[in-house]
């Protein structure tokens, strides 16, 4: 062991401890920084994917309904994946089958987490009468960088870490002692800086966390220069992260399920990476981007909507919107919702129906139809 302020000066330092107790008296309350991050990391997956699915026509709170069911639905599905893949943790002689409900001691499994998570948002999305590819467009950039704020957690945490470097931003990893005096590497607290035998290693938390903020990048350029619809969008987040996390994950030295003798999430994000490829492929010949249309119900005035008989001298009608610029707001980053509509309200997609007050409603086509 050795004392780390003496040796690497230059390297990143850990937390002194990932939790904090709050005593009230009668009550001690554990405030964990891995939890923080998760809940952070939902906020504003929710907050981002609402001003996404608005600008693709979507109702105001709908992606907070819809979250109602897909978060829980990703926790759970997260824990099963970890518990499955991880299952030496928690079940065998001397072990706790209980700890694996501990899910506050980190450990959720990304895929399991998506899988579960979809079928959340699949009911929420039946419940709305919204097609699921066009909400999972919509939050795509937001979980990825959902997943990059949860890392902050495994940092907190001490875990997620690779081999032995030499290099400057090599990750100092503390001995923690809980109060007992015994290793409690989770709920303990680095007294005086002791590394662990290895340290400073690979902050491999960190290469994923940049990893993946450059596909959230990566998700929104490309949706607004190929205007991706019909699911793309998210087969670039999770191609993009797959093989990120891959490489990544060829890094790691802390144990794991072994499958031909390499980890077992390099070889889901192999067969996950091909499956979004072949996805996003595919899905290019449904059409072009969806759009909503605020619940695919325009209203525009009687004299405003197109005769089926027009001479072609008479320019087709666009609905106006109030959508806010891309330019003026970085998150609202699908562009031209203006030609959407307008493409939307041509000769063919135009029908006309009466209403008694003197307007009529035309139903918006379904470009994916």
């Amino acid at each position: 062991m050795t004392s780390a302020s003496s040796l690497f000066l230059a390297n990143i330092p850990s937390p002194d401890r990932g939790v904090w107790e709050i005593d009230l008296g009668f009550l001690t309350i554990p405030i964990r920084a891995y939890a923080l991050c998760i809940i952070a990391g939902i906020i504003v997956a929710i907050w981002w994917g609402e001003k996404r699915f608005q600008a693709r026509g979507g109702q105001p709170g709908a992606v907070i309904d819809i979250a109602v069911w897909a978060v829980p639905f990703g926790l759970v599905g997260g824990r099963l994946y970890h518990v499955a893949t991880d299952y030496y943790r928690y079940f065998g002689e001397g072990k706790n089958p209980l700890n694996a409900l501990r899910i506050w001691d980190g450990g959720l499994g990304i895929w399991g987490a998506i899988a579960l998570g979809a079928v959340g948002a699949w009911i929420g999305c039946r419940q709305k009468g919204i097609p699921l590819p066009v909400f999972a467009d919509a939050i795509a950039p937001g979980i990825v960088t959902a997943q990059a704020i949860g890392r902050v957690g495994n940092y907190f945490n001490q875990e997620l870490y690779g081999g032995p470097t030499s290099l400057p931003w090599g990750l100092e990893i503390y001995e923690r002692l809980n109060a007992n005096g015994i290793t409690d590497p989770l709920n303990g607290v680095a007294v005086d800086h002791t590394l662990i035998d290895g340290s400073p290693v690979h902050p491999t938390f960190l290469y994923e966390l940049i990893w993946n903020l450059l596909v959230a990048a990566l998700v929104v350029f490309l949706d607004r220069k190929l205007r991706l619809g019909h699911g793309r969008a998210f087969a670039v987040y999770v191609a993009g992260y797959t093989l990120g996390r891959g490489l990544i994950e060829l890094m790691r030295t802390d144990p794991a399920t072994l499958v031909l003798g390499v980890r077992i999430n390099v070889w889901v994000s192999l067969l996950v990476f091909i499956g979004a490829v072949v996805y996003f492929v595919l899905a290019a010949k449904r059409g072009p981007r969806e759009h909503l249309g605020g619940g695919a119900i325009a209203v525009i005035p009687v004299d405003e909507v197109p005769s089926t008989h027009r001479d072609d001298e008479d320019p087709a009608p666009v609905v106006e919107d109030d959508a806010v610029d891309d330019d003026e707001d970085p998150f609202d980053d699908t562009d031209d919702l203006d030609e959407d509509r307008a493409g939307d309200l041509d000769d063919e997609g135009a029908e006309k129906t009466g209403s008694a007050g003197g307007a009529q409603r035309k139903r918006v086509a379904d470009p994916g139809e």
